[in-house]
């Protein structure tokens, strides 16, 4: 088991995407997906940047329950609600279930926060999410979103982090994540919790062009 944890750049509930009752990685962080286990903690900490509010602030917090391949989360019946309806609320554009390979075995984007202007597909995004190979799925998470709160000081180590990600191994640090999963167990009830930073700007797309 590991603990992997990263910045936000950019919280949409997109990636991740809290809604409908699962916590899903199904984008962004193609290395940090590729390499994650059953079991593994993913932490999503606010913007690195010195004038964030949400600088050193916990947006998120899940420990992997389920992996499951695109194809799979796009036919698997539970995840139907996680495909974007464009003509439909912020929520539902924000769907992260954007991807299935075809009758040709080529691997589709459909109209979403990481396709281009017009609907088209977004190369850019399409090749750096399916690197990642896996979509992370849990039941078990804390999101904050806007609402980011502060960490303990016995866990600032998780402050210290900026671009990529960076892991805690259990084998290495077993104290600490122990001590982090307490932490998160002594706040009052998990799953949905705030609202995306960025939710009440309405709809926007990704270009594809910052680093994640």
């Amino acid at each position: 088991m590991k603990l992997s944890y990263y910045v936000v750049t950019r919280d949409y509930g997109f990636a991740p995407n809290p809604f409908h009752g699962f916590c899903t990685l199904a984008t962004c962080k193609p290395t940090l997906r590729k390499h994650a286990n059953v079991g593994d903690w993913i932490v999503g900490m606010g913007s690195s940047r010195k004038e964030s509010i949400y600088k050193g602030k916990m947006i998120y917090a899940m420990q992997v329950e389920e992996i499951l391949t695109f194809d799979d989360y796009w036919n698997d019946i539970r995840f139907q609600n996680k495909k974007p309806v464009m003509n439909g609320s912020t929520q539902l554009k924000y769907g992260d279930n954007i991807y299935y390979t075809d009758e040709n075995g080529y691997i589709i984007q459909v109209d979403s926060h990481h396709s281009l202007e017009n609907g088209k597909e977004n190369l850019l995004n399409l090749e750096r999410d399916t690197r990642g190979e896996k979509v992370l799925i849990s039941k078990k998470f804390w999101y904050f979103g806007k609402d980011a709160i502060e960490i303990p000081e016995s866990l600032s180590t998780l402050k210290n982090v900026g671009r990529g990600y960076r892991n805690i191994h259990d084998h290495n640090n077993q104290k600490f994540i122990d001590n982090f999963v307490e932490w998160l167990y002594s706040l009052e009830g998990y799953q949905w919790i705030g609202h995306p930073e960025k939710f009440e700007s309405g709809f926007h797309r990704y270009d594809g062009r910052s680093s994640f």
